[in-house]
């Protein structure tokens, strides 16, 4: 039996624990610091994290453009989330506004995504047989 991985739900999943991570863990874990472990403010975790939520969003969008629908505006949802969350990286003092502006867009992409390959006319032949 083949694995198939559903890389728009990984995306969101993504895209949902930066958010999580970003804006609701400084909140709740804020004794990790007396631990030694400080991953809120670690700018190597918060780059991993922006690198590979844009990774499997590109090969995600990639994959349904070239196989399913041909539609631009996925891509440009999910770049314009992506450009936000770097842009959340370079700016400290607004990283909550841009986090907050980032993931809609990317989760839209993501969903848009998913929903047009599985209205394309090759994954409708394909489950007819």
């Amino acid at each position: 039996m083949k694995l198939k991985v559903n890389w728009d739900g990984v995306g969101v999943a993504a895209s949902l624990l930066c958010a999580i991570h970003c804006a609701v863990l400084p909140l709740i874990l804020t004794s990790l610091p007396i631990l030694g472990i400080d991953l809120i403010h670690d700018p190597y975790f918060e780059w991993g994290m922006i690198f590979l939520a844009i990774g499997i969003g590109v090969y995600s969008l990639y994959h349904g453009f070239i196989k399913h629908h041909r539609k631009l505006l996925p891509f440009i949802l999910f770049a314009t989330g992506a450009l936000l969350l770097i842009t959340k990286q370079l700016l400290h003092d607004q990283q909550t506004l841009f986090l907050i502006l980032a993931v809609p867009f990317i989760i839209a992409a993501h969903w848009m995504n998913y929903r047009l390959c599985h209205k394309s006319v090759c994954t409708s032949e394909h489950h007819k047989h």
